[in-house]
Formats: structure tokens, sequence, C-alpha cells
């Protein structure tokens, strides 16, 4: 597969503080990277690089080659631990809204044709997530696992090539985190998406990434800790373990409440 993002001695800094370290890095088109490491090792730095949040001190990021750009753009979605969804909008709203703001930045709402063509889009994706049945509910009256659907579907409505996930099961009942496994295996291989998830969780990124990377820090100096920075110390492919396990789970559906 080709690559779609290389990173290329990619140092990131607050200060005197250096967090990620002469990172060297590519990820492949269509992989499902688990990035795992100990708190304060530049996991969530390294997403918000991808995702444009914040810029590298030094080094370079390309996307297909092209230097990548210190903005969020619509080709990369992102969801997060909590629930990153509007408590005052109901499911289809919530899902609306992020394709409103893109094409209607100004008045931030479509009309006619195009509000048609947005709604159905909406609820095409509302229903790929099992969340088909509560187009008109809101978060208050949904549980943790359908309001992180509605996460999910809000940031894949924008058809992003890359999806980032940062904890995002952590707060789930192991039963529902099991469900949402199936759910986010199923949807990475039916959009052909890149994924990038941030897990505290090791059986979680072995059991969804066809590849687990762990960050950490080389070098440590008790008497200056803050002046080295973490970098990939171990990268193991699951490429052919992870497509069996798509191949096993293929047949396997689930609703709206989270019910296999």
């Amino acid at each position: 597969m080709s690559t779609l993002l290389r990173f290329r001695d990619v140092w990131v800094e607050y200060g005197d503080r250096i967090i990620i370290e002469k990172l060297n890095l590519d990820i492949e088109q269509g992989s499902f990277a688990s990035i795992v490491g100990p708190s304060g090792a530049g996991k969530s730095s390294f997403l918000r690089l991808i995702l444009g949040q914040e810029a590298p001190r030094r080094g370079t990021i390309a996307l297909d080659g092209e230097p990548l750009t210190p903005e969020c753009g619509p080709d990369r979605g992102v969801v997060f631990q909590r629930y990153s969804v509007f408590p005052h909008l109901t499911a289809l709203r919530n899902t609306i809204l992020g394709m409103e703001c893109e094409k209607a930045p100004l008045l931030g709402r479509l009309f006619g044709g195009a509000r048609r063509a947005a709604e159905e889009e909406a609820v095409a994706m509302l229903e790929a997530v099992g969340l088909g049945h509560s187009l008109h509910l809101y978060p208050a009256q949904m549980s943790g696992g359908m309001q992180q659907r509605l996460a999910i579907a809000q940031a894949l409505v924008k058809r992003p090539r890359i999806l980032l996930l940062d904890e995002p099961f952590g707060a789930l009942d192991p039963g529902i985190r099991a469900d949402m496994h199936v759910l986010i295996r199923r949807l990475w291989r039916e959009y052909s998406l890149t994924i990038v998830m941030v897990t505290h969780d090791i059986r979680e990124a072995f059991t969804l990434g066809t590849r687990v990377l762990a960050l950490d820090k080389r070098r440590h100096d008790p008497h200056a800790p803050h002046r080295f920075g973490a970098t990939v110390v171990y990268d193991l492919p699951l490429r052919a373990r992870q497509e069996e396990d798509l191949d096993q789970s293929e047949n396997i559906t689930i609703d709206e409440n989270g019910n296999n």
C-alpha cells in the first residue's frame, strides 16, 4: 500500500520542554494504527499534528506527498473520549451541522435542494452507525454507546480520509466497548478509512490495529526530564491477523441499542 502520512525528523517543543523528538514514520493508506505509550509520551500531541491543530517545531509532515497544512481540514475527522456532541441538537441536526459549516460557512445553514441532500446523507450515516431509529433523539436521551456512535457519525459524514480516535471507548462499559470495536472495524473497511487511534488499553490496541506503535522516550535524565522527547520505540505489524479477524466479523450487525 502507498504511504498516506509521512513524518520526517519531526520535533514538538513547548518552550524548553521537548515532547516529541526526531520522529520518522510512514503510515500507509488503509491501515489502522494503534498508538500506545505512558502518560506524557506525546500521544495527544501526535494526534494534534495530524489533525493540524499544531505544527512541528522542526521537521516535515506530508499528506499524500504534499506538506500538511497546520489547519483542520475535512479530510481528517476526529472522535474524542468524551462525546463531542451538542446537547441542544437532535442526532440528525448534530450530524448535519458539520456539513452546514463546511458548505455554508457564512450562514451556517443549508436550504432547498442542498438541505435535502445533506439530510439524506446524514440519515444514511446515522443508519450506518446503528442510529437509524434515533434520528430525533437528543443526546440526553441516549446511552453512552449511542452518543459515541453519534460522534462517529459526525466525524464520518464529511467523508474524511483519515479518522483520528483519541481514547474513544475508554468511558464505555466493557460490553458496549466490544460492540463499538465491531462497529469501528466495519466502518473502517466499508469507508476505506485510514485510522490512527490512541489508547491506554493494550488489548484494545492489538484487537483493532493492523499496526501497534509505542511512543516513549529513548533517553531519560532525572535532572532534566523535560529535555528529552518521545519517539516510536516499537512498531509491530499485525495485518495478517487483523484481516482474518475482519473476515470472521463480516456478518455481525449491531442495532441502535448496541445489541448484536
